[in-house]
């Protein structure tokens, strides 16, 4: 007796239904992204220079947010066309390194620009004692 494959196994209603779900969710979530970006920029447009280190790492962390989650919804893509259990555990452990390296690389770049930005702060206020003395 033949194998049984996910692609007989999931019926092509049910299939349909669950590649929907997927697509509804992303656009659900390209949604909230705008209205958040939207959010930022009128919340940016208040603030004064003094935020302008805050407003840069939360523009940082809403660009990894974005790809995290634009990476799951192509994991979830995958894991729908996906032919056979084996064919999930690979593609599972290829979502997961991938991940992990991303988030690895994500908070090394947000670590560097939380550096360079308190070594700049450092180095005003630094000045500014030595100019007021």
């Amino acid at each position: 007796m033949a194998d049984p494959t996910l692609d007989n196994m999931l019926p092509p209603q049910m299939r349909a239904f669950a590649e929907q779900g997927v697509q509804n969710a992303q656009k659900a979530f390209d949604q909230f992204m705008t209205a958040t970006q939207r959010a930022v920029s009128a919340f940016e447009g208040q603030a004064t220079s003094a935020h302008s280190s805050a407003r840069g790492l939360n523009h940082k962390v809403l660009e990894f947010s974005q790809r995290n989650i634009a990476a799951s919804f192509d994991f979830a893509q995958k894991l729908l066309h996906a032919r056979d259990g084996e064919e999930l555990v690979r593609l599972h452990a290829e979502f997961v390194k991938a991940q992990i390296e991303a988030l690895t690389g994500q908070a090394q770049e947000l670590n560097q620009q939380l550096n360079q930005e308190l070594t700049r702060h450092a180095a005003n206020a630094a000045s500014k004692v030595q100019g007021s003395a």
